[in-house]
């Protein structure tokens, strides 16, 4: 099964004409922007670029009265753009019969190993195929009412593509001690969480702390370091150590890293943000490395090959040690890296 759904509902014949359709015309700052990314923006938060995409493949946006066919076509100043609204989304997200990978379980909480490729909880664009609907269908009606209808049980997140070590509350007094605890984020001692990235570079100083406030990007979608006194800036902390250098000492290819992060405060994207400020984007990251895809031409085969396929950011949040809310015992919980980053980071020794 596939671990997501970002795909609309399939509409097609008199379906697309029955449906509402919005008109947008693109002003001056559309000029030269990708559609997909434009109609986000403009349509957003309730439609991802994702499901903006999915509208195209199904015939769903036109300019000047014909279906677009391609997403990252480029917008013109004064163009008026057609979209079929679609139909609104169930409230309340279902069972699924998704395998997880359990590390622990208990009548209070449960552990899992995430996969990359799982959504954590429903949202836009992905309202099925969740890490919620899996454990809706594994846990029954324990996990009712704990958290919202929509992220029961959810304490924290991981992102889509970040693999890792996760716990989900299945009582009220479980979920609002993690939460608690989550949003302390261990200052008190009673949680610890530690990823591992592989980064493109090696860092000058084998340590370190990135102190920088974040907030929305330009695009609106992504996030971006951002002067403290924005409106939107939210104060963000990250440690981050060297464990492993691939690379260095030689000129003929890039030089890459293992390192561990660990955060003060949990923001969306926040690791993956701060690595890339500092000049080491996570390998792999299509949001935040882009500026560095062209580093694999300098590398040897088959790492050449193997990193240019590696679809995701390369990070895994490898350990999560935290006090049971119930026995108060402090209960620790490690992931080895999955076999795909396993195997990048096996490539990456033998430079």
């Amino acid at each position: 099964m596939s671990a997501h759904n970002e795909e609309a509902p399939n509409l097609i014949g008199d379906e697309l004409t029955e449906r509402e359709a919005v008109v947008l015309e693109a002003g001056a700052d559309a000029a030269g922007q990708r559609l997909d990314q434009w109609l986000a923006a403009r349509l957003g938060p309730d439609i991802s670029r994702s499901r903006v995409q999915a509208l195209i493949r199904q015939g769903a946006v036109s300019i000047g009265g014909k279906p677009v066919e391609e997403a990252k076509r480029k917008m013109a100043v004064g163009e008026h753009v057609s979209v079929v609204m679609p139909e609104p989304e169930p409230a309340e997200p279902q069972g699924e019969a998704i395998p997880l990978d359990i590390l622990y379980e208990d009548d209070e909480l449960i552990v899992i190993n995430k996969p990359a490729g799982l959504v954590v909880h429903p949202g836009a664009g992905n309202w099925t195929g969740t890490l919620v609907n899996a454990l809706i269908h594994h846990c029954g009606d324990s996990l009712s009412g704990i958290g919202g209808v929509r992220r029961p049980g959810i304490v924290h997140r991981l992102d889509k593509e970040t693999s890792g070590v996760m716990v989900v509350a299945k009582t009220d007094r479980a979920h609002k001690a993690l939460s608690e605890a989550f949003a302390d984020h261990g200052r008190t001692g009673d949680l610890e969480r530690a990823y591992l990235a592989l980064v493109w570079g090696i860092p000058h100083r084998p340590s370190g702390t990135v102190d920088a406030a974040l907030g929305r990007a330009a695009d609106r979608v992504r996030r971006a370091v951002v002067p403290e006194e924005r409106d939107d800036a939210r104060h963000a902390v990250t440690h981050f150590s060297v464990v492993e250098r691939f690379g260095e000492g030689q000129k003929a290819f890039a030089t890459a890293s293992l390192v561990e992060c660990r955060l003060e405060t949990g923001r969306t994207h926040q690791i993956r943000v701060h690595m890339a400020h500092i000049g080491h984007p996570v390998i792999g990251d299509p949001d935040y490395g882009q500026a560095f895809r062209t580093k694999a031409n300098r590398l040897p085969e088959p790492l050449k090959s193997e990193v240019t396929a590696f679809s995701r950011q390369a990070l895994h949040a490898w350990l999560l040690e935290f006090r049971h809310p119930a026995t108060h015992l402090t209960m620790r919980f490690e992931a080895p890296m999955p076999r795909d980053m396993e195997e990048l980071v096996g490539g990456f020794r033998k430079l």
